[in-house]
């Protein structure tokens, strides 16, 4: 019997009316998780299938002993179908666990680990994902950690700082005011220095401040930066003069930086007056200036001094905020008291403001800071 439109829709409506049934009969199923879902999905096509090829063989008036064939084909047909259904829950219930396990491990602050097991494209990719922000969560909070912990090595260096020089000035005060001073010149002069000691101590703690906020490139300008160097040499001339030091430069090729140029100045001046007072009498301090790379270009600027160099597990310290690692190198404490470790930090968070960068290695003898900064063109 050939296949008529009567028949047609009849096999239509078997089709919808099984697939319907099967689809309302695995509610509880299908909302319980997503292989569910899947597994409803799939049971449902084949369902609708089985009640369109019943429907169409009803109404063509199969004999029975073919209804029986056709039965038992599309029961195994469903069976096969449902068979493929929970395989594909099961795998789907498999990554779904393994990203929950990602995710939890992401919670702890772990990396989530791979346990060997390959997911779908998919699923892996958010796995993939999930690693590599566990990785950045991870270095954030290493960092943090660390600047934290600057920040209370940084909290308690200053308060004794201020303390050492409070506890003079109140000594003095009373003294003078007890009139048991029978010369007080001396002591007007200590009060002046430690005003002054206290009064940059404040400065540094308030460019750091400002630096950290980035209120330090504003204003900028095309700056020569051997011209800059010049300046900041001729300044600290008396300074190196005064510690009996020898403050040498030399120009490799003018460059010019945009920039800032009293932020850069202070920069530059914190890198050289720090070589100035860790070097020794008798010893050289040498600053170059020059260009290096193709494209872009970078300006340099090198600062020689003979500090008697840095111990290698101390170099990466040597700009945090707060680390004065004074022993490290041949420290002139008879003639600085240690500052409160602000000075290179102060330094390379300009450069860096500048979209620059600055780092330090042992020399023979002492050591080389390098500060570059983009060249401008044209």
């Amino acid at each position: 019997m050939n296949l008529t439109w009567t028949n047609l829709a009849a096999a239509l409506l078997w089709s919808a009316v099984a697939g319907l049934a099967t689809w309302f009969a695995l509610t509880p199923v299908r909302r319980r998780s997503l292989a569910g879902l899947l597994a409803s999905l799939v049971l449902t096509g084949a369902a609708a299938s089985m009640g369109a090829l019943w429907g169409a063989i009803h109404a063509m008036l199969v004999p029975w002993w073919d209804w029986k064939t056709m039965i038992a084909l599309t029961a195994f047909s469903g069976a096969v179908a449902a068979v493929a259904a929970i395989a594909v829950g099961r795998r789907l219930a498999q990554d779904n666990s393994a990203l929950r396990t990602a995710v939890a491990e992401l919670g702890a602050g772990r990396v989530p680990s791979t346990d060997g097991r390959r997911l779908t494209a998919e699923d892996e990719q958010v796995r993939d994902e999930l690693r590599a922000t566990a990785a950045i969560l991870a270095a954030a909070r290493e960092r943090e950690r660390a600047l934290e912990s600057a920040r209370r090595e940084l909290v308690s260096w200053v308060s004794h700082d201020l303390r050492t020089p409070l506890a003079g000035l109140r000594a003095m005060a009373e003294a003078l005011e007890d009139g048991v001073v029978d010369d007080p010149e001396p002591y007007y002069k200590q009060i002046g220095a430690s005003v002054e000691r206290l009064n940059r101590m404040v400065e540094d703690l308030f460019d750091l401040s400002r630096i950290q906020a980035g209120d330090v490139s504003r204003n900028t300008e095309s700056i020569a930066l051997d011209d800059l160097v010049s300046d900041g040499l001729a300044a600290l001339e008396p300074l190196a003069a005064a510690e009996g030091v020898r403050l040498t430069g030399a120009v490799g090729e003018p460059v010019a930086v945009e920039g800032n140029g009293t932020e850069l100045n202070r920069a530059l001046t914190n890198l050289v007056a720090n070589a100035i007072r860790h070097t020794p009498r008798g010893g050289d301090v040498h600053v170059t200036v020059g260009a290096g790379g193709a494209a872009p270009r970078w300006a340099e600027v090198a600062v020689r001094d003979a500090c008697g160099g840095i111990p290698p597990d101390q170099l990466e310290r040597v700009f945090d905020v707060g680390f004065r690692g004074e022993a490290a190198r041949s420290p002139n404490t008879d003639r600085h008291p240690a500052g409160a470790g602000l000075g290179l930090a102060i330094t390379r968070g300009i450069v860096e403001a500048h979209g620059g960068s600055v780092d330090v290695r042992n020399t023979d003898g002492g050591c080389e800071f390098r500060l570059r900064l983009p060249a401008t063109t044209g």
